[in-house]
């Protein structure tokens, strides 16, 4: 667990598709309500990724066709407070400190957060669905679920980023790999081998102290 972190470069190290479904096969251990198990996942690579980034890439940086799309779902709070507001902050100067963005350049920040479309390089791409009909609760069961599958693939030497960046573009990503009416887009995660020489990847994040948020009655 302490392991576990989002990795955004990868090598273009091809994974086998029977990893990536011992991985899934594992991860679906993850409890959930009365066992209905609400996760569903696609599984993107080759040439077929490639055309999914491309378009993606290409709607994000032209802002006549980023205006046309929106989220379907808040993923973030519409209002910001502390103490989650400085913590979003720093992560985001220390990853573009790292990359040498100064602040305010926002072409060069736009230019890097487009890399969550072409998967920072990874040569997997993962798309978690869920039936519309679900509840609340599924969503909980779900967190559960991709928690499992990126530990799963670190104890295989591999390493994931999950990224809620492609929630924007879900009618792009359904039209590519042919997500029906009735399942909504979850998030996608990025899947492959670490590429070791890429500054991001020294990206530490801080976590808070158990006996900070934690209270003993």
């Amino acid at each position: 667990m302490r392991g576990r972190r989002s990795v955004r470069g990868f090598l273009p190290t091809p994974v086998q598709k029977e990893t990536i479904l011992e991985i899934i096969d594992i991860a679906a251990r993850a409890p959930s309500g009365t066992n209905i198990q609400p996760w569903q996942v696609v599984v993107v690579t080759g040439e077929r990724k490639e055309a999914l980034s491309r378009e993606l890439i290409e709607t994000a940086l032209d802002a006549g066709k980023d205006e046309k799309h929106s989220q379907e779902y808040a993923y973030y709070p519409e209002k910001w407070i502390p103490p989650y507001i400085e913590r979003r902050r720093k992560v985001g100067y220390d990853l573009y400190g790292l990359l040498g963005i100064s602040k305010g350049d926002r072409e060069a920040m736009a230019r890097q957060f487009a890399k969550n479309y072409e998967f920072f390089g990874a040569p997997v791409g993962l798309f978690f669905l869920i039936d519309r009909i679900m509840g609340q609760g599924s969503w909980l069961d779900y967190g559960m679920f991709l928690q499992n599958v990126m530990l799963a693939a670190k104890a295989r030497g591999l390493d994931t980023c999950p990224q809620a960046a492609f929630i924007k573009y879900h009618r792009i990503v359904a039209r590519h790999l042919g997500i029906t009416e009735s399942q909504q887009l979850v998030c996608g995660m990025s899947l492959g081998y670490e590429d070791t020489t890429k500054i991001e990847n020294t990206l530490t994040t801080g976590r808070e102290p158990a006996a900070n948020f934690t209270r003993f009655i």
